[in-house]
């Protein structure tokens, strides 16, 4: 016999290159023929009532299920090319037929569903109980109860030893792209015996009509009497002993598809696939994995406080040790051997598809022989399905005061509503249509209302439990993994939702005012010149990736340090001394607070350069392969003074602005260190993960002489355009004097960005910190304009980049239109002014914007 997990047979028939089917509902045969071949529906006694994982196919559905169809396929076409899914045997749809039919069943199920009204929970859940009652009192025919128990004894022989299986339902209206399914039915783990695997099958059985399956498919569309289950019964994978998670080949929030979304905690897979804990998350870049790199541009190290093991026959939930909590449960190089299989799966998937496909995967560790297994996989449901040429925004109109909780935003939403606080499902009667949802974790049971919340939001959970997973289907905002949600949020209060800022989502009191702005992105003009974005937090980068720019002209890594970071770079680097020095009272807790946030690292420097490396490598990775332009720290003294231990290492100026900033930090004594943390940073995020793409650019450079000096020290700290001729470094010109020495400085960088907020500060002496001289003057003041065109001329003139990236664009329309007309090549926009400023782009570029007497300009156009 064949070692399960491990199938051997030829590969001609289904080869790597050829992939894997996209699930249908069985009786969608036009649908599925185009994309599977012909369905036939078994229903007689010559179809096996069981047999071998492996056997089953992309032609098996009606047979198998979609997810025994899908570990079987894998198991044929993935398994001979590394990818590791455990094996055993499939209980049929033929199976589950027959043991209906010999039971009289049919009438049973027809009389319990006539009439449902599923917005009746309470009649729901009596009908539903007697369907289940009337399967599971059942008795299996003698034929069936038979064969079953002999394919079980054919493993108990292979492996030598009492065999452990999960139990898994696998329906014919499951794992479709436009309806997951998501846990509607049941799976049972560290079933061990044979009355124990026929009591698991028959529960599998009886969850085809669970409360939640039932309304799911009424919902959706389905006919109760269309739907049938096959089971899996699969050689358990000792996760128990190490660790499983969720892997989805797409990102869940923004469905950015060059990523790869991984989390996982310790245990078995149930806790993590219910939201029952706060999970480790992994990103990793898709094109760095093609390149032979890393390729992680993000992490967070999630609470995992308990984990399901064995307990004798049966699982319980035990607390994980408090050391075991801090650290991930997975190292770098199983994280990339993880995404490497999603990719190869996605792939699979989406050739035999004809389009893309995004998958959504579990995984699972053995703990006892180190090996990582795949155990399922299916469609990804929610942007596999969304409209493409559509960018919606959604912004909260009104001011906010403190948020009353916050934790992981699931979509990009916003809603209001009175909160709903229920601890146990039992209690969702009492949930009213258009409230919030506020509860410790959801499963399937808690369906029936999630459908007519307005929002959810859960104590517990990460991107990849069920809560997110059905709020996505739902296109409902969810707030996963808040913690204190259930104590601070009160039944009644009206409490506003908001996803729309990132990876955090935030629940402030009463109903605040927002709009949703729809763009309709094939009315979007072309331009020739190049439209980019201004970037300040990563975790935005993500969810404005879909907007039609060219990359990233202003990467700001202020916002990574203080959002990110909070820890003054020197403080890390002197962490030792101020650990040395327990007389002062402040210093010790600053040490105290050091040691909160670097927990994970002995090293505390490495802690600022992972940090500042993974933020910028999402904005990297979110618009590649277009350049993104991030800018070295331009903190002044006060803002780098409210960074924790800041005010140890900063001094007190009267006027920050025009003091100890940009380029004249990073090679004085003081900073010189910390500017190799960011030098670090960025080296790491060009080589290690693969993003070639990101341009490092000088900020408030106020000689050629301070350039050369920056410059020099880079390569110092190995970011040398001799090493590496693919790199290029900018300078921003945002000082009079970058104008009128252009040319010297253009001898030492690759190009400009024009900085126009401090330019016309400069320009025209104005603090803009000090709003009351704003009416004087600003980016259109004539002499800003000739400063501008100067600075373009020179650019031009030596054929070296010029971009702007200050915020007179997003401000004023004409000043955009002006910097077409003086032929500038690129300007960078606020994410919100992108679509109405390529319009006015558009127009200029066609001659409509007005003329301009710049001399340069016509010089430019007669040459």
């Amino acid at each position: 016999m064949r070692p399960h997990g491990y199938y051997d047979g030829v590969t001609e028939d289904v080869g790597y290159a050829v992939s894997f089917l996209v699930f249908v509902t069985w009786h969608s045969t036009v649908w599925y023929s185009t994309v599977m071949g012909t369905v036939t529906t078994h229903t007689t006694r010559n179809n096996p009532f069981t047999i071998l994982l492996h056997e089953a196919g992309r032609d098996d559905v009606a047979l198998v299920g979609g997810k025994n169809a899908a570990l079987g396929e894998m198991l044929r076409a993935l398994v001979p090319h590394g990818i590791r899914v455990p094996g055993g045997f499939v209980v049929t749809v033929a199976a589950y037929q027959h043991f209906v039919e010999s039971a009289n069943l049919s009438r049973v199920i027809a009389h319990e569903l006539e009439g449902l009204n599923t917005q009746n929970v309470a009649d729901l859940a009596e009908r539903g109980a007697r369907i289940r009652e009337a399967i599971q009192g059942a008795a299996f025919p003698a034929e069936l109860e038979q064969e079953i128990c002999d394919r079980y004894r054919e493993m108990k022989g292979e492996y030598g030893r009492v065999v452990d299986v999960a139990v898994r339902s696998s329906a014919t209206t499951e794992d479709l792209p436009g309806a997951s399914f998501a846990g509607q039915m049941e799976t049972f783990l560290h079933v061990v015996g044979e009355s124990a695997l026929l009591s698991a099958i028959k529960n599998c059985f009886a969850s085809l009509f669970t409360d939640r399956a039932i309304s799911y498919r009424s919902d959706r569309g389905f006919r109760h009497t269309d739907a049938a289950l096959s089971v899996g019964v699969q050689r358990m994978v000792r996760s128990d002993l190490a660790t499983s998670g969720v892997m989805f080949t797409i990102d869940t929030e923004s469905g950015f598809d060059k990523v790869v979304l991984i989390n996982g905690s310790y245990g078995l897979g149930e806790f993590i696939v219910q939201g029952s804990v706060i999970p480790d998350e992994w990103i990793v870049f898709k094109p760095a994995l093609e390149k032979g790199v890393s390729g992680i541009i993000g992490r967070r190290v999630g609470e995992k406080a308990t984990k399901m093991v064995y307990a004798g026959a049966t699982t319980e939930s035990v607390p994980v040790a408090e050391s075991d909590r801090r650290r991930f449960c997975m190292t770098d190089e199983e994280i990339r051997e993880l995404a490497l299989w999603g990719v190869a799966i996605e792939k699979h998937f989406s050739e035999r598809a004809g389009e893309y496909q995004p998958m959504d995967i579990e995984w699972a560790k053995d703990g006892e022989t180190g090996e990582l297994f795949i155990v399922q996989a299916r469609p990804e449901t929610v942007h596999a399905t969304k409209e493409g040429n559509v960018y919606v925004e959604f912004r909260l109109l009104e001011k906010r005061g403190e948020p009353v909780v916050h934790g992981i935003a699931v979509g990009t939403r916003i809603a209001t509503g009175p909160a709903r606080v229920i601890p146990d499902a039992k209690d969702i009667h009492m949930f009213k249509r258009g409230e919030v949802l506020v509860t410790g974790t959801t499963d399937p049971d808690w369906e029936p209302v999630m459908k007519i919340a307005a929002a959810i939001v859960t104590d517990k959970g990460g991107r990849t439990s069920h809560a997110a997973i059905v709020s996505r289907e739902l296109s409902i905002p969810c707030i996963v993994g808040a913690r204190d949600a259930t104590t601070f949020l009160k039944n009644g209060e009206q409490v506003t939702v908001d996803c729309s800022e990132g990876d955090d989502g935030f629940v402030y009191r009463g109903a605040l005012q927002f709009e949703e702005v729809v763009h309709r992105l094939e009315s979007v003009p072309e331009t020739r010149t190049k439209v980019m974005l201004n970037i300040g937090s990563p975790d935005e980068a993500l969810r404005h990736h879909r907007l039609p720019v060219k990359g990233v002209g202003l990467g700001r890594i202020e916002f990574i340090i203080a959002g990110h970071i909070k820890i003054h770079p020197n403080a890390l680097i002197n962490y030792a001394r101020l650990v040395a020095d327990t007389s002062d009272t402040r210093t010790r807790e600053i040490v105290r607070m050091i040691d909160e946030l670097t927990a994970r690292y002995a090293d505390k420097k490495q802690y600022y350069v992972d940090k500042l490396a993974e933020g910028i490598a999402k904005i990297g990775a979110a618009f590649w392969p277009h350049e993104v332009i991030i800018r070295f720290s331009d903190f002044k003294t006060n803002e780098y003074r409210t960074l924790i231990g800041g005010e140890l290492f900063e001094p007190q100026e009267s006027n920050p602005m025009l003091g100890w900033r940009g380029a004249s930090r990073y090679y004085h004594e003081n900073f010189r260190d910390a500017f190799g943390l960011e030098c670090a940073a960025l080296l790491k995020v060009r080589s290690e993960m693969g993003l070639q793409n990101i341009v490092p650019m000088v900020p408030f450079c106020r000689t050629p002489e301070e350039g050369r000096k920056v410059v020099s020290l880079m390569e110092e700290f190995g970011l040398s355009r001799t090493s590496d001729p693919s790199l290029k470094i900018y300078v921003m010109c945002e000082i009079p004097s970058n104008v009128i020495q252009a040319d010297a400085f253009l001898d030492i960088f690759d190009g400009m960005s024009i900085g126009s907020n401090d330019l016309t500060q400069l320009t025209l002496g104005l603090d803009r910190d000090a709003g009351g001289l704003a009416y004087i003057g600003n980016e259109n003041n004539e002499a800003v304009r000739q400063l501008i065109e100067q600075a373009i001329g020179a650019c031009r003139r030596r054929n070296k980049y010029v971009g702007i990236c200050g915020q007179a664009p997003s401000d004023y329309p004409d000043f955009a239109a002006f910097l077409v007309r003086l032929g500038i090549e690129s300007i960078s926009l606020n994410p919100d002014t992108v679509i109405k400023t390529l319009s006015v782009i558009a127009r200029a570029e066609r001659g409509r914007g007005g003329k301009t007497n710049s001399i340069l300009y016509r010089m430019w156009n007669n040459q």
